[in-house]
């Protein structure tokens, strides 16, 4: 019973002996897998003492799963394509513990359908839908500093895989092949970015777009001056060959923006401030203000040129003001991940005024109570 029901042995027995209660979702399992007819969700939603809202809140899922148990139609499958394109777009300015929640209520949807027999046609959709909810389920718990966020990339990729589509394939490694990055695995990231060029072949398709500047970062950062010009060239390419509609921001496109701030990056990486300079301030230029995340890391990577170009205070205040500007539910792991880079360039430094405020805003505990007012008075520090 408990493995027709997707529950634990142990918790049907509970359900047994009357020591808990089902939840709407685990009724509804049971229900089917007992083919009740509706007889055990219904006692699940009438028992004496539940809570008013509780009932409501179990009669809206109950409906929802019956609705969701209906045919499948071409407007359910275009409902899908656009709540996954509008879940990517919101990556972009959204802080993450606003959009997790909503990704997995909309993944539990997702999965009840996948767990329904469907056409060949509406599965191999569906499954495609379910590789990017776990790319960006990936991606969302990558910026909150999650590792699990590893175990949705096997996810995605395996969907991917299922569904035959190579662009949604390489798309996945590229993803993940930042994850690497940011994981200070540089050779694994170079080789996940590889794959997904190689995956792409001749699709002209976001993959690539984002593996080939990745490829770059990752390659400039090991010192390797010529594959890294190398990688750029292929990404001013790759940037070029993707239609115009996949130009945007989302998590599923890619553009200029984004890649003066990745070749801005590479730049910084080798040392050649000037044309990251160039880069830095095109990004900076092109990037809308909301989208905030993208503005604060290509600001910290102006810090860290000036870091590399013997200004201290310079690239201290630089980092101190950019993590101080930005709204707390915006001060990301990786926006802090960044910011001690700026700090751990300038380690002799220690006794610069400038460079010790950077270092008192970084030991704040996100979120703690008096963050924000000491934060300020830092940056208010670092500026005078």
């Amino acid at each position: 019973m408990a493995q027709l029901a997707a529950c634990g042995k142990t918790y049907v027995s509970d359900l047994e002996t009357g020591r808990r209660q089902p939840t709407a979702a685990i009724a509804a399992a049971l229900d089917r897998a007992l083919d009740a007819g509706g007889e055990l969700v219904a006692l699940a939603e009438t028992r004496p003492g539940r809570p008013l809202l509780e009932q409501a809140d179990a009669l809206q899922q109950g409906l929802h799963e019956a609705l969701a148990a209906g045919p499948m139609t071409d407007a359910t499958l275009e409902d899908w394509t656009y709540t996954v394109a509008r879940h990517g777009r919101a990556t972009r300015y959204r802080p993450e513990g606003e959009l997790l929640p909503e990704l997995l209520a909309d993944f539990g949807d997702l999965r009840l359908l996948l767990s329904r027999p469907q056409a060949s046609r509406a599965r191999r959709q569906l499954t495609v839908a379910a590789a990017h909810m776990s790319g960006l389920m990936a991606l969302t718990l990558l910026k909150l500093g999650d590792p699990r966020s590893r175990a949705w990339w096997r996810t995605g990729r395996a969907a991917a895989t299922a569904a035959e589509d190579r662009a949604t394939l390489s798309w996945m490694y590229a993803q993940e092949a930042y994850q690497l990055y940011y994981s200070s695995d540089i050779g694994g990231a170079v080789e996940l970015a590889v794959r997904a060029q190689h995956l792409a072949g001749g699709l002209p398709c976001v993959g690539p777009a984002l593996a080939a500047p990745l490829e770059a970062r990752a390659q400039a950062m090991l010192g390797r001056r010529g594959e890294a010009e190398e990688a750029l060239q292929r990404a001013e390419l790759a940037l070029l060959r993707l239609p115009v509609e996949q130009h945007i921001g989302s998590a599923f496109g890619y553009s200029e923006s984004q890649l003066r701030f990745h070749a801005g990056n590479a730049w910084t990486h080798l040392g050649d401030t000037s044309r990251a300079a160039e880069q830095h301030v095109r990004a900076l230029e092109l990037y809308p203000a909301a989208e905030v995340m993208d503005r604060a890391l290509v600001q910290l990577d102006q810090a860290m040129c000036a870091a590399a170009s013997g200004d201290a205070a310079g690239a201290a205040v630089r980092a101190t003001t950019t993590i101080v500007d930005l709204p707390e539910d915006h001060r990301s792991a990786l926006i802090i991940y960044r910011a001690r880079e700026v700090a751990a360039r300038v380690p002799e430094a220690r006794t610069v005024p400038e460079v010790r405020v950077l270092r008192e805003v970084l030991a704040l505990p996100a979120g703690c109570e008096g963050v924000d007012s000491g934060a300020h008075r830092a940056g208010d520090r670092a500026r005078r």
